[in-house]
């Protein structure tokens, strides 16, 4: 029974924020260097996380949500991405 109070918790809330209108059948290209790839799968890449707060415009995280919902990943998941790509260009200018 509490399970199917979730499903219906869940339903509830896409219909809301209207956002199954917003997900596509349309692939979406997540390249992962292939280190990194080997090291996820193996189950290797363990590592502790900090926490930080940092103060994001309401709009820019909603934009954030929705892109994470298109691409399937949690959206903080997506945001270290870019951080990390993001810190992979600037050494790479820097280096230059």
């Amino acid at each position: 029974m509490k399970k199917a109070k979730k499903q219906k918790d869940w339903i509830k809330y896409y219909e809301d924020r209207d956002i199954l209108n917003e997900v596509t059948d349309d692939p979406t290209d997540l390249v992962l260097d292939e280190g990194l790839r080997r090291e996820v799968l193996s189950g290797k890449r363990k590592r502790n996380l900090k926490n930080v707060t940092i103060k994001i415009d309401p709009l820019q995280v909603m934009a954030i949500k929705k892109l994470s919902t298109m691409k399937s990943i949690p959206y903080q998941t997506l945001i270290r991405h870019w951080l990390a790509e993001g810190i992979k260009h600037e050494l790479d200018t820097v280096i230059e």
